[in-house]
């Protein structure tokens, strides 16, 4: 199991999600500080009923706690994009929604 595979395993057991992206960005850091060729940068996109009622700042502790043992041997660096179930999407969280839709 990659890194990419484990934090969406970890992500899935500690947080249900209903649709689910993880992307392996570390190909676009080479040669910065905390590249890893295993991967060590990773962007998460991620719909789960556990951030009904959070804060952008509370959704973001859930996934750091889900992967906490993840950090920081193994991750240097996290972007996400986390929504509720029925939460107001812009046009471009539409097209999250599809890539999730297409990763689950």
């Amino acid at each position: 199991m990659n890194r990419a595979e484990r934090i969406a395993a970890l992500l899935r057991e500690a947080l249900a999600p209903l649709q689910l992206h993880v992307r392996d960005d570390s190909a676009r850091h080479l040669g910065h500080g905390g590249h890893d060729p295993l991967g060590s940068h990773f962007h998460v996109e991620m719909v789960s009923a556990r951030f009904n009622g959070k804060s952008r700042l509370g959704k973001q502790r859930l996934v750091y706690d889900a992967l906490a043992s993840m950090f920081p041997g193994e991750i240097h660096s996290l972007t996400m994009h986390l929504l509720a179930p029925g939460e107001d999407r812009d046009p471009s969280e539409a097209s999250v929604q599809a890539r999730c839709r297409a990763q689950t």
